[in-house]
């Protein structure tokens, strides 16, 4: 379906909306937020736990039963599960968010980064922004539902991973368990962008990600002494491919979301670029856009997939020829493309049998998710409540989320993160991270909206 046509029949959905109830309120989950943050959910030290009950005793003292609840041990990090059942039969509909954070190395921060401080119109922690913003939000939501008695006729499941930020074990498990849905709504991808001059500029709707997969290389050989060099050697054979990787451009390709999103994008953030992304949609063989797009790093993982060498071993001794040498290839790879795929075309590219190519046994390929028009209509209505009029682009992001594995198991997933904020504001995995106080309330809607219309 076209996306004009979609956006016509959200129209009418949106004409027949009900009017909501009064959404969760900001001072409660302002104080969910900042409990979170105080939790370290960082890999190994065994917090996740800790946080998932926390979750569980808000949500019980809203109305949840134990048995609407189920916290699921997975070594030292868990699963969190909780269910609003609904009236019908229909497939539930799951919302996405994950608990675990990224290490942050205190003497590194300004403030201690597991100790949510709130000023300068920000709270600051750990995670205040990936995921505990939206996660918070979804909680408090989730909570304020069920004080309201409301009573959805779809289920509502709200599934929170464990180890997001590392493997994805809770993630993939999650996703067998939980493959029956009938979409996802992911607080970890999407979201509002406002300008510099504090007006939103447009809203991204996630429907699609990039296969994340390593790939080894590697050379072996029988070494020996290195007075005595032999025309073969492992390091230098490497070398050789890791070139040839490094200078090997994958053909450009484009989606129902690139071909829809680029001339929307290109329209807000105009210049060079712009024209460059509107020439590429209208034409994917463009030499000139394709080069233009490339030569920017926010852009380029738009256009195709993408590898680079991110690690690379060799050698035992330093008076001896090398008998192993390896490098790590990660690669992003456009939905829809298998994995397999990508290797052979490494192969290939490298053109040297003495260098295997290896496939992490995880990497599996998703497609991206249809634009439902259910889903564009409940977010149309949702974002132009607080933004009349607002773009909203459909995106595919060149990172990837708790939404992949369920895109495996056929799960379609829509990232709808309710957090608007400023580029100049996002400090994710880095120093400092922060989310604007003045952003939750409107989160808070953003989250009530999208609950309401879609689960009836």
């Amino acid at each position: 379906m076209r996306f004009a046509s979609i956006f016509l029949a959200s129209a009418a959905m949106l004409a027949a909306a009900p009017v909501h109830a009064k959404p969760a309120d900001t001072e409660t989950a302002k104080k969910i937020l900042k409990d979170s943050i105080a939790i370290p959910t960082v890999e190994g030290r065994g917090k996740v736990p800790e946080l998932a009950a926390y979750y569980a005793g808000v949500l019980k003292a809203a109305g949840y039963a134990d048995s609407d609840i189920v916290i699921t041990r997975i070594g030292e990090t868990a699963t969190f599960a909780a269910t609003l059942a609904g009236t019908g039969k229909e497939k539930p509909i799951v919302l996405l968010g994950h608990m675990d954070v990224v290490e942050a190395d205190p003497k590194d921060w300004t403030r201690d980064p597991f100790v949510p401080v709130e000023e300068q119109g920000y709270i600051f922690g750990r995670g205040s922004e990936d995921n505990k913003f939206d996660v918070s939000m979804m909680v408090a939501t989730m909570a304020q539902l069920k004080k309201d008695g409301f009573k959805p006729k779809r289920s509502i499941i709200l599934l929170l991973s464990g180890d997001e930020e590392t493997s994805m074990t809770t993630t993939r498990a999650l996703a067998a368990k939980y493959k029956g849905a009938e979409f996802a709504l992911n607080g970890d991808g999407g979201g509002g962008l406002i300008g510099e001059d504090g007006k939103p500029k447009y809203y991204g709707l996630q429907a699609g990600e990039k296969t994340y997969a390593d790939f080894t290389l590697e050379v072996t050989n029988p070494g020996g002494h290195s007075s005595r060099p032999s025309d073969t050697n492992a390091i230098v054979q490497l070398s050789t491919a890791l070139a040839k990787v490094g200078a090997y451009r994958f053909t450009p390709q484009q989606n129902e979301l690139t071909k829809i999103g680029m001339p929307i994008v290109a329209d807000q953030v105009g210049g060079d670029i712009g024209a460059a992304l509107k020439a590429f949609a209208a034409n994917p063989a463009d030499a000139k856009a394709i080069a233009a797009i490339r030569a920017d790093p926010e852009y380029i993982g738009q256009i195709g997939t993408t590898c680079v060498p991110t690690l690379v071993k060799g050698g035992h001794a330093e008076n001896a020829l090398p008998q192993r040498a390896t490098a790590n290839i990660n690669c992003r790879i456009f939905p829809g493309v298998a994995v397999e795929t990508v290797r052979a075309e490494l192969e290939k590219v490298i053109a040297d049998p003495a260098v295997k190519v290896k496939t992490d046994p995880d990497a599996s390929a998703s497609d991206a998710s249809p634009l439902r028009p259910d889903v564009v209509a409940a977010v149309t209505k949702a974002v132009h409540a607080r933004a009349p009029g607002l773009p909203i682009i459909p995106s595919m992001s060149a990172g990837a989320t708790d939404s992949y594995h369920f895109r495996i198991q056929g799960v379609p997933s829509y990232g709808v993160a309710g957090l608007f904020s400023k580029a100049s504001d996002s400090f994710a995995h880095g120093l400092n991270e922060r989310a604007p106080v003045d952003a939750i309330a409107p989160a808070l809607a953003h989250w009530d909206s999208l609950l309401r219309d879609l689960s009836k």
